[in-house]
């Protein structure tokens, strides 16, 4: 048999980021009864088999009452179709809706999943080898993963407790252009980041694209969590507040419908001028990238999430209100578990702090020692508890921290999780 040396192989194939997460379901394999703080995935209890074949009928109804032909119907579903996909006048519709961004059907572009997007949006912006991308730091490991497959320098970006401060965004900026790099755009999570939890004030979103505009830079806004906060307070997007076309939106359909159909999207409605004048959408000239990657976004796929929109009439903050209370009172349990088992004056005895978010699946940990995959492996064997580290999302830091989860589990799993974790901290410090 041929026989290939792994170091001939691209430097993807050995990324650390992603051996870590293989890593993590690994001992989550080996430990099935642990409970998995660790798992950022939404909870399994809102979704059912039965509901798929619904939610098609829905967006065949759809069609046909929008004046397509019901001998039209196979190919919209069971052909190749559009590049940019055939969801672009309800995720419209969707937007202007639920976060009062408006744009045009035409500047969207459906996605196998939001993982593509990144990659297409990477691929298109980074053309020559000195161009870089600058990422909030810690940050979401599909993200770097992406741009360590095509070869771009993702910079990290340090973000404080309160998010990322747009002024060392823009001393980021500098410090790469002064090494003879271009920084061509800012990847970041404003609402409930994923791994921090931390979301961006108003004031200082609105500060942020002004310093794009300053720094020439895109803002690749990516927004899983945005439902999900613990109140209604309304957090604007940066899409909504962005007048001067800086914003890329990056949309995912995993954490508000589920994960298996795999359908994410981008807005990209910025204009591309080329050599003779000709004007053009970024989103279209992005499809001959994802026309070489996936062909096109599974339309039966499409159809189930096209589904769900019609049915709640296009307001995912409607067809969530169940999944928002649940994953509000989740977050609510970790944190009031953790100031169970962790209580004052002990807690900072031991050097054991946390953040609280306002919103989303996570919560970050700070303790007193070193917390890397040895320690997760003690932890599943000894104490039936996992957890992930906070160094799977830096380049070089987060050794002393970890990222719980409160989506997967049920609310006694969640504070039972956190009393084990306790034990392991006990016998750790």
């Amino acid at each position: 048999m041929v026989e290939i040396a792994r170091a001939e192989l691209h430097v993807s194939v050995s990324d650390p980021v992603a051996s870590s997460m293989n890593f993590l379901n690994e001992v989550a394999g080996r430990h099935p009864r642990a409970i998995s703080l660790a798992a950022g995935r939404p909870y399994d209890g809102f979704y059912s088999v039965d509901d798929i074949a619904g939610y098609q009928q829905s967006y065949v109804d759809y069609l046909l009452a929008g004046g397509l032909s019901w001998d039209r119907v196979p190919g919209m579903l069971l052909q190749y179709g559009r590049t940019n996909g055939q969801l672009g006048e309800l995720i419209s519709r969707m937007l202007e809706i639920d976060e009062n961004i408006v744009v045009s059907p035409e500047s969207v572009m459906v996605t196998a999943g939001c993982q593509e997007a990144m990659i297409i949006v990477l691929r298109a912006l980074c053309s020559d080898p000195d161009d870089v991308v600058l990422a909030v730091e810690p940050c979401y490991v599909g993200l770097t993963g992406a741009a360590r497959i095509l070869g771009v320098d993702a910079v990290p970006v340090p973000e404080s407790i309160g998010g990322v401060d747009p002024e060392t965004v823009a001393e980021v900026a500098r410090r790469v252009r002064a090494a003879g790099k271009r920084p061509r755009a800012l990847y970041l999570v404003p609402n409930f980041s994923n791994p921090s939890g931390a979301s961006l004030p108003t004031a200082t979103r609105r500060r942020l694209l002004d310093v794009a505009a300053e720094q020439d830079l895109l803002l690749l806004e990516d927004d899983p969590y945005g439902l999900f906060g613990t109140d209604d307070e309304p957090r604007p997007t940066l899409k909504s507040l962005d007048t001067g076309g800086r914003v890329i939106y990056l949309g995912s359909f995993a954490k508000s419908c589920f994960p298996g159909a795999r359908v994410g999207f981008l807005v990209a409605d910025q204009i591309v001028v080329d050599r003779a004048g000709r004007r053009t959408l970024l989103a279209d000239e992005m499809s001959a990238i994802k026309s070489m990657l996936t062909v096109n976004t599974s339309p039966i796929a499409q159809a189930v999430i096209g589904g769900i929109l019609v049915e709640s009439d296009c307001s995912l903050r409607t067809a969530n209100r169940d999944k928002i209370a649940f994953y509000r009172n989740n977050l609510r349990v970790l944190l009031a578990s953790l100031d169970e088992h962790f209580p004052q004056p002990d807690r900072d005895e031991r050097g054991v702090r946390w953040n609280v978010p306002g919103g989303g699946f996570f919560v970050v940990v700070d303790v007193p020692f070193r917390a890397d995959e040895k320690l997760l492996e003690r932890s599943a064997e000894q104490f039936g508890v996992l957890w992930t580290p906070m160094s799977f999302f830096y380049a070089d830091g987060g050794h002393q921290s970890i990222r719980l989860s409160c989506s997967y589990l049920e609310a006694d799993r969640l504070a039972e999780g956190v009393r084990r974790l306790s034990q392991l901290v006990a016998a750790t410090v």
